[in-house]
């Protein structure tokens, strides 16, 4: 079984990753990372150089090549749930849990990071992230076996939280 962390960008997924392939018998494997080394470049590269659909296509194959694997804390870059087969792929041999936060506490979180491409490429930084967090989260919702609230929680109790439900 493997252990797959969704939510938007800031939400805590990869910091909760981390932490947990520190209290489990389980590797942390970042999707975003390794789509990255397939590409040979960055997220912000490969958008600039071959467009948004491009990358969700490396990021569907990369899903389901791990997806396969067991014992793995997945942590998923925010869109993977657009495509329904990313998320049947991940929760075939996973537990699904969605991590969330306001919309202030991830522009807090993440500020105006370059390695996180615009999504809309039109809008302000807040504006993207309220149109883009509300058409995800019926997507989230939807893909989640647990939802947690990451906003006044710390890492080591998200991932003490997420220990339980899998124990």
């Amino acid at each position: 079984m493997n252990v797959v962390l969704i939510g938007y960008r800031g939400a805590g997924k990869s910091v909760v990753a981390a932490r947990l392939a520190q209290e489990l018998p389980m590797r942390a494997v970042s999707l975003d990372e390794e789509i990255e080394r397939e590409a040979g470049l960055s997220v912000a590269e490969i958008v600039e150089k071959h467009g948004w659909s491009w990358f969700r296509d490396l990021e569907s194959e990369i899903t389901a090549r791990f997806s396969a694997k067991d014992n793995l804390i997945l942590d998923t870059g925010g869109g993977v749930v657009l495509r329904e087969e990313n998320v049947r792929h991940l929760a075939r041999n996973g537990r699904l849990f969605w991590l969330k936060a306001s919309v202030d506490a991830i522009q807090t979180r993440i500020g105006d990071s370059a390695n996180r491409p615009s999504l809309t490429g039109a809008k302000s930084f807040l504006e993207e992230i309220e149109e883009v967090l509300a058409e995800r989260l019926p997507l989230y919702r939807a893909a989640a076996h647990h939802e947690i609230d990451t906003e006044l929680l710390s890492v080591e109790e998200v991932a003490e939280t997420i220990i339980r439900q899998i124990r």
